[in-house]
């Protein structure tokens, strides 16, 4: 018996082709997203995620004082000065960039901290690494024939002074840091002023 040959089926049109791959991608493409935020526990998470932005290098390596330790005591041959040093005993190198002087407190007589000397500013704030030291020169009355007088004139607001109070941050608690030597320093703090932070010791003496 003769049969006849089946004629080929036609292939479906281009354009319904075009449409079951399109609904197939956009399916695969929904997908995606949510294979990827599963964490094994049943929970997806959002798609986007949000990155921290990364802290200011200034405040970042900022130097703290549980890093520093520091020492003062009266500047050797050179009357109304003291000498202020801090020292890095800390692993990691920290800057002053965020305060580039110490803010230094003494007694009750002026409110705020000693302000700084502006020309003894140097060209970059100082960095620390571990176990490098840092000067800061502290005048601690004006000469005697100047403004406010020192400590022999009169009507001078000059005291003894054996601690006084340092802060690296405008907001923080003055940490105590004992004078060093056999008599305690006479200070006005209504004259008083500080250098920057100095990388070396000649720097300070300059001042």
């Amino acid at each position: 018996m003769l049969t006849r040959p089946v004629p080929p089926r036609p292939s479906p049109a281009p354009a319904a082709r075009r449409g079951r791959a399109l609904v197939v991608a956009l399916a695969l493409a929904a997908a995606l997203p949510l294979a990827g935020c599963q964490d094994g526990t049943g929970y997806r998470a959002e798609a986007t995620t949000r990155t921290a932005a990364p802290a200011p290098a200034a405040a970042r390596d900022a130097c703290t004082p549980d890093m520093l330790r520091f020492h003062a005591g009266a500047a050797p041959h050179r009357a109304r000065h003291m000498l202020l040093t801090v020292t890095n005993i800390s692993a990691r190198t920290c800057t002053f960039a965020a305060q580039p002087y110490p803010l230094l407190h003494f007694g009750d007589r002026r409110p705020g901290p000693l302000p700084p000397l502006p020309y003894t500013r140097p060209p970059a704030p100082v960095a620390l690494p571990p176990d490098g030291t840092a000067y800061a020169a502290v005048i601690t009355a004006g000469p005697p024939g100047g403004p406010g007088g020192g400590r022999s004139a009169p009507g001078s607001t000059a005291e003894k002074v054996s601690q006084f109070g340092i802060a690296l941050a405008s907001r923080a608690t003055p940490a105590q840091v004992g004078v060093d030597g056999p008599a305690p320093l006479h200070v006005d703090p209504a004259t008083a002023a500080v250098t920057y932070w100095q990388p070396g010791r000649a720097d300070a003496d300059k001042w």
